[in-house]
């Protein structure tokens, strides 16, 4: 007898989670917006190519698919809070950044708004059009065209993860608000 139980299917992907819940913004034409999106991985490693799952609906994917651009922003531990409100409100109610009280610097190559206050690392992303795979899939490709990381996470190529300090820690969603970091398990409340 399995000492296993079934999950239901809805909640299947959350078996796989393959890296960090990350931040993505985007900006045209004077408008900016910010989403958080649990599912991204690497594709290729020259160039640097990323896959993410973006919903067609969102603000986020019609600013992206305007622009061709779009940067993606690894969040601390320290915040979880924030990156469950950036994913839980909408950019068509107003400038999230500034709902959220959130400073954004730009990016060295594409200028796009880019995070480091409570975050790891970021990178700017261009656009690999691929219309069948974001039209069925919502699933973008892109090819990563800067990228900078707090030393004190990541440098040399590696992660540096210190458990004691949970400005260093990755964050991965498990769902309805819950994180797990290096540190444990964390619960974000919406602003």
């Amino acid at each position: 007898m399995s000492r296993f139980e079934p999950v239901a299917l809805e909640h299947a992907s959350r078996l796989l989670n393959h890296g960090p819940t990350v931040l993505v913004t985007t900006a045209f034409a004077g408008q900016r917006n910010l989403m958080a999106a649990a599912w991204s991985m690497p594709v290729e490693f020259t160039p640097p190519r990323i896959a993410i799952v973006i919903d067609k609906s969102t603000l986020t994917k019609e600013l992206i698919n305007a622009s061709g651009q779009f940067a993606i922003i690894i969040p601390s531990a320290e915040f979880a809070t924030q990156t469950y409100a950036a994913g839980s409100i909408s950019g068509r109610d107003g400038d999230k950044f500034d709902r959220l009280q959130l400073q954004a610097q730009q990016g060295s190559v594409l200028g796009l708004p880019v995070l480091e206050d409570g975050c790891i690392a970021w990178m700017e992303c261009r656009l690999i059009p691929e219309s069948h795979t974001e039209k069925a899939y919502d699933t973008c490709f892109a090819e990563v065209v800067s990228a900078a990381a707090d030393p004190r996470a990541f440098s040399g190529g590696h992660w540096h993860m210190d458990v004691a300090n949970p400005a260093t820690h990755t964050i991965h969603h498990l769902g309805a608000g819950l994180f797990m970091s290096l540190g444990g398990q964390i619960s974000a409340r919406r602003p």
